[in-house]
């Protein structure tokens, strides 16, 4: 911007401006903006504006306030000949100060979101533009790195370029990107050693993600399997959107929570007993229920308004029937995913088994489980009806929803180790 308009460009944190000392950060807003009517025309770029611009009277000392009110008097000097622009940038714009918005000042915010599947492409190719590259198709990449922020897409081409040079190769290919996909998505690869009973139950934790996902219309297809560890986590299930979506239903936040339950619920039918594994999953469970009853009015009764957390004003009754809303949408979720791996139990064992033989699977491999699942039950259904017998169930039957009942007053219980 500064380049295009020929202003001369003075960029500063605004943590700069926060000292101990009383009056030292007002001095320093003076000295800058003194250097910056002298070199007019010029751009003021303050970055992080939430660390000396949040709501005042919060701060005991008075320094970060004192500092606010003189960044507020120097932006009140302006007139219409100063050729000064003052430009800030912050990620907790609900935290300002109320007088650093008003017109005159920064009245005027551009939201900045993720970028878009057009925007990551043309992100990639600025970032690949300086690597040798051989058939790689940006726009799949793209495709598959939906919610990216431009940084994670440049560590994207980092890392490919990364793993491209550790394979001793002078062109960076598809695989490279996939591996630095992973590298980003999921964390680093660990060297941490797990024994055969564990890796067998993280094999079927992980089956029960990705047979849920499969089976369910609504959820994002799976797009890898993997029970090598990486990070914190002994295994993953990797979804990836196949478009940009802003909205989401009350029934496809449903099947998301069935499919956050799959692994916990798997480990449960197999095993008769649960583990440890499920922890974040839980968390997300928590977090989507709760966010669905409070924030989306999507309760069987609280639909007409909402009830944010921090609202001490929120009568006892209410939180009471926020909880049982909550309680009652996991313990559904829960039910239709312990109902869907029963009736295909036969193609969780099959994820589980490949998943131990291969260690990891990858979308074809998904897809060819699932087809010669769903060719084997039809054969089993044309023979079973043949015979003049009942009917089998097909995969896609699993998919079909149940509208929610009324919450249940008791709090749901996890099964017991059989």
């Amino acid at each position: 911007m500064a380049n295009e308009s020929k202003a001369k460009f003075f960029a500063q944190s605004a943590s700069s401006f926060v000292e101990m000392f009383a009056g030292l950060g007002a001095a320093r807003i003076r000295r800058l903006f003194r250097e910056a009517r002298k070199a007019r025309p010029a751009i003021v770029f303050i970055d992080e504006l939430d660390a000396v611009g949040a709501t005042r009277g919060s701060d005991t000392s008075g320094e970060k306030d004192q500092t606010l009110n003189q960044l507020l008097v120097e932006m009140d000097g302006f007139g219409g000949s100063e050729e000064l622009v003052v430009i800030a940038a912050s990620n907790l714009l609900e935290k300002l100060d109320p007088a650093l918005l008003r017109p005159g000042r920064f009245d005027r915010q551009i939201f900045v979101p993720p970028p878009d599947l057009n925007g990551r492409t043309e992100i990639l190719k600025v970032h690949s533009r300086n690597k040798p590259l051989r058939e790689v198709d940006l726009e799949m990449v793209a495709r598959q790195t939906s919610g990216l922020t431009g940084a994670d897409l440049a560590n994207i081409c980092n890392e490919a370029a990364i793993f491209a040079g550790r394979k001793h190769r002078d062109v960076v290919l598809m695989e490279d990107f996939e591996a630095a996909l992973e590298r980003v998505v999921a964390g680093m690869q660990s060297r941490r050693v797990i024994n055969d009973h564990e890796k067998k139950v993280v094999a079927y934790h992980e089956a029960g993600h990705a047979l849920c996902s499969e089976l369910l219309p609504t959820v994002e297809k799976v797009h890898k399997i993997s029970i090598i560890p990486r990070g914190r986590a002994l295994g993953y299930t990797l979804n990836l959107p196949e478009e940009d979506r802003y909205l989401k239903s009350k029934d496809e936040l449903l099947d998301h929570l069935v499919v956050l339950l799959g692994g916990r619920v798997a480990e449960h039918v197999v095993f008769g007993a649960i583990t440890t594994g499920a922890s974040d999953d839980l968390k997300r469970v928590y977090e989507i229920s709760r966010a669905m009853v409070s924030e989306y009015g999507m309760g069987t009764s609280l639909m007409s308004r909402r009830l944010p957390l921090d609202d001490y004003s929120v009568s006892d009754a209410t939180r009471r029937s926020l909880d049982e809303e909550q309680q009652h949408l996991t313990d559904l979720a829960y039910r239709r995913a312990q109902a869907m791996i029963l009736e295909h139990r036969e193609l969780l064992d099959e994820f589980a088994a490949t998943l131990l033989n291969k260690e990891v699977l990858d979308r074809e491999d998904i897809e060819r489980i699932v087809a010669a699942y769903r060719t084997r039950a039809a054969k089993a259904e044309i023979a079973q009806s043949s015979n003049g017998g009942g009917s089998v169930p097909t995969p896609v039957a699993a998919a079909e929803r149940k509208e929610p009942e009324p919450p249940a007053p008791h709090r749901f219980e996890p099964p017991q180790d059989s």
